[in-house]
């Protein structure tokens, strides 16, 4: 082995690929093949093999791809058209040919049995006005004749009937609601509980406003103060309404 400072180690070494390893097959890779070429069908992934080429003759041409009609069959051709209504230029008139009718006698016989046609009523405005058909002018009593003049129709008094019924429920409803929103009638007992009632809140307020210190200098107690006069003032005014209630009761 040369030494690290040899002049040797100058000079360009080739340089030697680290070897492979062989590869690994497994045993079983012939087994495997030939069961998956079995179960695979020809063309299955990747299409066939070869595809034809398109001829260039066979170019898109134009209204080729539009729908095109039945072709017509025999049994339509040998229809005959119909007859023409009017004589075509090639054809004569039937010549000689003569009638022994009368008609100045039919035409007479006519006139004298036949009914006479009545006239259509008209009036006139004036006495060199124009004539207006009598029908249509209104002077006919023509409505008032009928059948069913002065009837009142089916479907107007259905909606009568309907419109009723329908204010009667809504009174009935309206009642209803009344009766259970109306104020309840109290006993002797129970204004008289009620009155006690009054009368425990006032003496409750009334305690409270005793306690009241005597200095009020500063604004929630001033509040406070108003409050609790506020509240005797209207218990005593519901005091001395019940009373006079209860007393005029008592009289009667």
């Amino acid at each position: 082995m040369a030494a690290p400072e040899s002049i040797y180690n100058l000079l360009p070494r080739l340089q030697q690929p680290p070897a492979v390893p062989p590869r690994y097959i497994s045993t079983f890779r012939p087994s495997v093949k030939q069961e998956i070429e079995k179960s695979k069908a020809q063309w299955k992934t990747m299409g066939p093999a070869k595809v034809a080429v398109p001829s260039p003759k066979n170019f898109l041409k134009k209204h080729s791809k539009e729908p095109k009609l039945p072709a017509r069959k025999k049994e339509q051709d040998s229809k005959k058209l119909p007859a023409l209504s009017v004589p075509r230029r090639t054809d004569h008139p039937v010549m000689g040919i003569q009638s022994k009718k009368n008609f100045i006698n039919t035409n007479a016989v006519a006139a004298i049995t036949g009914l006479p046609k009545k006239p259509q009523p008209i009036y006139v405005d004036r006495r060199q006005g124009d004539k207006y058909l009598l029908e249509t002018s209104g002077l006919v009593p023509k409505y008032i004749k009928k059948k069913d003049y002065g009837i009142t129709p089916k479907y107007v008094t259905q909606r009568t009937e309907e419109t009723k019924k329908a204010q009667k429920d809504y009174e009935t409803q309206v009642l209803e609601f009344l009766k259970k929103k109306a104020m309840k009638q109290l006993s002797d007992e129970e204004r008289e509980n009620l009155l006690q009632g009054l009368k425990k809140n006032w003496e409750e307020v009334h305690h409270e406003f005793q306690c009241l210190s005597v200095e009020i200098d500063t604004i929630p107690k001033k509040l406070h103060k108003a409050k609790l006069e506020s509240q005797m003032k209207q218990l005593e005014h519901d005091i001395d309404k019940k009373t006079k209630i209860l007393k005029a009761e008592k009289r009667n």
